[in-house]
């Protein structure tokens, strides 16, 4: 089932609304955003060229004068530009979006690096349960991690996928975190946090399995990422979000603006 997410706001009466950006104009301002510095820190992290370097502020500026525009996703996708690809996931329609296309955005080597992005618009499409479990059994390293991440996106936001499914992903996790990719055991790790944090329930299961995989061992290359400890992340979450009034940190999260978007 599809994650629901507030529609934009209407225009006000009597304003003309402002024009669409077109696919020129969208790549010059990337363009022109683009900065050195960046483009090394985007390296490290494993985005790959074409890329201007265009910093996440800038993006969300970006994405608030574009607003949803599909054509135009379609269209930044197609550049193959890394920034552009980013733009792309943030401005696209996940009530259009086919699965055909997710296929390719969750293939393409800006997964490795804005994965979170490709999983979070699968989850707030139609596509997202029958997604998950393709891209799980997928022979593509790259599908298989932006799978991990469609499941910890569902567990924040999909309230009608029943606990019973998320607690055989952590018996699958369990069982062969340690001798899956690097990349896989990091999109894995984050996943028990992302379970834990969805009910009372599925905590204790998350933190009782994040317990019995202990130390894990990943390398994030020339970064200053640590590898989260799933057990302190899980209760920090959730004391965070008591405090703010929700009943779960996934309760909390799912009365946010999309991560796609804000971050």
């Amino acid at each position: 089932m599809p994650v629901k997410r507030k529609s934009a706001a209407a225009p006000k009466a009597g304003k003309t609304p402002r024009p669409r950006m077109t696919l020129a104009e969208t790549m010059t301002a990337l363009e022109k955003a683009g900065s050195a510095q960046t483009r090394k820190t985007y390296s490290r992290h494993g985005a790959v060229e074409p890329m201007f370097g265009v910093s996440f502020a800038t993006l969300k500026t970006l994405v608030k004068r574009i607003g949803v525009d599909h054509e135009l996703a379609l269209a930044l996708w197609d550049t193959e530009n890394h920034d552009a690809r980013t733009l792309a996931l943030k401005v696209a329609d996940p009530a259009r979006i086919n699965p055909a296309d997710l296929d390719r955005w969750a293939q393409a080597p800006t997964a490795r690096m804005c994965g979170g992005y490709v999983a979070h618009l699968a989850a707030e499409s139609p596509h997202a349960r029958a997604k998950a479990d393709q891209w799980l059994a997928a022979r593509d390293n790259a599908q298989r991690c932006v799978g991990w991440g469609l499941v910890g996106a569902l567990a924040m936001l999909d309230e009608a996928t029943p606990d019973a499914w998320f607690t055989q992903r952590l018996a699958d996790i369990e069982k062969t975190i340690h001798g899956a990719p690097n990349e896989q055991r990091d999109a894995m790790n984050r996943v028990v946090i992302a379970i834990g944090c969805r009910s009372a329930a599925l905590r204790r299961q998350a933190t009782a399995v994040a317990k019995r995989i202990g130390k894990l061992e990943v390398d994030y290359g020339d970064t200053d990422c640590k590898t989260p400890d799933a057990m302190q992340h899980i209760d920090k979450s959730w004391t965070h979000s008591i405090s703010k009034g929700f009943a779960s940190p996934a309760a909390h999260e799912r009365s946010r603006e999309s991560m796609r978007t804000r971050c």
